[in-house]
């Protein structure tokens, strides 16, 4: 028997969920997922009872209102599927895009001093919404902070409108 590799080796945003893009979001999105497979722990409950221990391979998307997670396999064979709903995190999303807005501002106006504080208050912000989002998936799949902080950049990018 396979020692179980709880981690993601993939993962994949459902294109017909994003809304709109531009070369920030598209480079946060690089970065999240680039960090993301360096280094996580992902545990889909209903998965590993089964028998399946990893590694796997998550879609995510945004449809009415709540996460599609579908987890597979290494070999693309469908392990888990489940929704979160997303209504908890509606303003939390909304202040982390506003902070982000100022910071991207900051980054081309503002003095260090100022960037370093616009940059604080948005890490704490993405840090409690990693908080919440572990929370919210205990249910389903275990994650450590850092993969939360990093899926939750991803969720932002499946809900960024155009402006």
């Amino acid at each position: 028997m396979t020692a179980p590799d709880y981690r993601l080796i993939d993962i994949r945003l459902d294109e017909r969920t994003i809304l709109w893009r531009n070369a920030d979001i598209e480079q946060e999105r690089r970065v999240a997922i680039f960090d993301l497979l360096e280094g996580n722990e992902f545990k889909p409950l209903a998965a590993a009872d089964a028998g399946h221990h990893g590694p796997y391979k998550l879609l995510l998307g945004v449809e009415d209102g709540r996460l599609d997670v579908t987890v597979s396999n290494g070999d693309d064979i469908q392990v888990d599927a489940f929704q979160v709903a997303l209504s908890p995190f509606r303003r939390t999303i909304r202040e982390y895009f506003a902070i982000c807005d100022s910071y991207y501002q900051a980054i081309r106006q503002s003095s260090p001093q100022q960037i370093e504080t616009i940059d604080m208050a948005r890490r704490g912000i993405h840090n409690d919404a990693a908080e919440l989002l572990k929370e919210r998936l205990e249910a389903r799949a275990l994650v450590d902070f850092d993969t939360a902080r990093r899926l939750f950049t991803l969720i932002c990018v499946l809900h960024i409108k155009g402006h």
